[in-house]
Formats: structure tokens, C-alpha cells, sequence
């Protein structure tokens, strides 16, 4: 894991699958660490132990889904987060805890943006991180492609017309939060 600010490491590149590189976030907070997205890489896992490990882990969406959720789970006693509209694919991997369904804030300085399109229960999560900075996790509703540029989590073949006229909405909502860095889920 790398420290990218005082409060936050980035886990090591995974490859998923052929051109997808992704990466998660440890937000390390006195009240319980909190893992956004997931890690499949034991040395990475290993490195949250070191840090304190993870007392919740949130989800942005379900292509996040995989077996390291229940071996996170038995290893610190994560709650896993993530939206009800995707509570059934979540399951089949790990117990929910905490059921996302509408803009919130939780533990106290993480708000909770559904952002549907890329798929029906993508989540995004702004962090109001106590070192003055903000911190936006848009798993793939936002992503920056290999030249740079940020593009919307729209794949066409696999995503309807009316999805990408949902994601469109959810990237409008998500313009007007300024000052915050963007930490996407695939890069």
C-alpha cells in the first residue's frame, strides 16, 4: 500500500481483467478504518494490519464483488456497506451490515451518493477527512482512462440507453462538489 495523503493509502494495481487496472482506498480514522472498494492481494490485506486493519468496508458497486470480501470479514470484522439495489449480488459473497439506500452521511463525515447508471446501486462517497481536505470515491461512475482523461462508467452492449441518460444525471449532481480530490475505482 502506498500513503497518498496523511489519511489515506492505495492499494497496489489489480488487474481483473484484460486493459482494467484497479485499486482500493484504506481511510485510516481513529473510530475504525474504513476500506473502499475492494482488494483481492493478500500483501495488501496483510498491510491493513499494520494500519489497524478495517472496521468497515464500503462498496461502490457490484463488479467490487469477490471472495477477499468474507476473508476481510473474518480477518478485522468488517461491516460491509453497500447500496439495496445490489444487496442480492452482495450477499452471495458476504453478510451486508449496512444498506445504502439514499444520500446520508455515515460514521459521522462520510456521505453517502448514490450515483446509479453504471450500474443500479453504484455509490459514491465524499469523505470529510479531519486534515481539512475532501476525498470523492466514484468507483465507475467517474474513471480516468489510460491517455488521462475522465470519463463516465457507460459501456455500451452492456448498459441501456435509459442508463446512460441516469448517469448522465448522477455526474451532474456530482459537478457541484468542489475542493476534493477523485478517487476512482478503475484508472
Amino acid at each position: 500500500m502506498q500513503q497518498i495523503r496523511p489519511d489515506l493509502w492505495e492499494t497496489a494495481t489489480e488487474n481483473p481483467a484484460p486493459g482494467l487496472k484497479t485499486h482500493a482506498y484504506l481511510l485510516t480514522r481513529e473510530s475504525g478504518n474504513l476500506l473502499f472498494y475492494n482488494t483481492s492481494l493478500r500483501r495488501e490485506i496483510e498491510q491493513m494490519t499494520e494500519l489497524g486493519g478495517a472496521a468497515y468496508q464500503f462498496l461502490s458497486h457490484r463488479d467490487e464483488l469477490g471472495d477477499s470480501l468474507l476473508q476481510i470479514r473474518q480477518r478485522f470484522g468488517t461491516q460491509l456497506g453497500g447500496h439495496r439495489e445490489e444487496h442480492e449480488d452482495f450477499s452471495r459473497h458476504a453478510p451486508v451490515d449496512i444498506l445504502f439506500t439514499e444520500r446520508q452521511t455515515l460514521l459521522g463525515n462520510i456521505d453517502v451518493i448514490p450515483s446509479p447508471g453504471h450500474s443500479p446501486g453504484s455509490t459514491c462517497f465524499l469523505v470529510h477527512s479531519p486534515t481539512g481536505q475532501r476525498y470523492l470515491f466514484t468507483g465507475d461512475t467517474l474513471y480516468r482512462s489510460a491517455d488521462g482523461s475522465w470519463k463516465a462508467g457507460f459501456i455500451s452492449g452492456h448498459n441501456s440507453p435509459e442508463d446512460r441518460q441516469t448517469l448522465a444525471t448522477s455526474i451532474t449532481g456530482l459537478r457541484d462538489l468542489r475542493n476534493r480530490s477523485i478517487n476512482p475505482t478503475y484508472c
